[in-house]
């Protein structure tokens, strides 16, 4: 199916709004060793959350909400071995897990804010674009259908592309894309907007704001 493709804007965050939650902060608290979370403002969680972060050892901070966000798909040795490393690098562009690279960034900039910088101050993209077919009806796209339909109008030099030239240009699965595109929103279908890293698309990515693209059934790998 053919789309006409609008990209309207790219907003570039440190933080992505409503990613923690309150329940979130309350654990938070605890663990790090302030109790009164629950009966606290809801609204004074966050800072009281940076607060009680902040007396800790920033590496052992890390390892505290990277215990809390990822303890079940991380082992102890791999969680100190990033909180140490989160430090120096923004880990949440380059852990070669690239399911875990959203949830790394949310951990980061909870951190660095926290300390004031200690930690590298990594950046999101919210993508604000619409897809609206030139024939047949409206449907809901997939995290790798938008890829695809977007391929037209990211410049070369984008990671994607760089890195999946064949599964975002070609009809083949590109199960990938539900890990680069954190959160895919829309009300209507047509409408749409994306939360991903700036790494993975960013202003200068973009190559055309209106293009055509054509959305082809993907086959199935043998």
């Amino acid at each position: 199916m053919n789309y006409q493709i609008v990209i309207k804007n790219i907003d570039t965050v440190n933080e992505v709004e409503g990613y923690w939650s309150d329940e979130d902060f309350v654990a938070l608290l605890e663990k790090f060793n302030y109790p009164d979370g629950a009966t606290a403002d809801k609204t004074s969680l966050p800072e009281l959350l940076e607060m009680a972060i902040s007396d800790y050892e920033p590496n052992e901070a890390a390892q505290i909400v990277l215990e809390y966000r990822l303890g079940d798909e991380l082992s102890a040795g791999q969680i100190e071995q990033i909180s140490n490393n989160m430090l120096i690098d923004k880990v949440c562009e380059e852990y070669p897990e690239i399911h875990m690279q959203g949830t790394l960034f949310h951990v980061n900039q909870l951190l660095f804010k926290a300390y004031n910088g200690k930690f590298p101050n990594a950046k999101a993209s919210v993508v604000h674009f619409s897809m609206t077919p030139v024939e047949g009806e409206v449907q809901k796209l997939t995290a790798e259908n938008i890829l695809k339909l977007l391929n037209n109008g990211l410049s070369d030099r984008n990671l994607i592309k760089r890195l999946f030239e064949n599964q975002i240009s070609q009809n083949i699965p590109f199960p990938e894309a539900e890990s680069i595109i954190w959160e895919l929103n829309t009300k209507d279908d047509v409408n749409y907007s994306l939360v991903t890293s700036e790494n993975w698309i960013n202003k200068e990515d973009i190559k055309e704001s209106e293009f055509e693209s054509v959305l082809e059934e993907v086959e199935d790998e043998a």
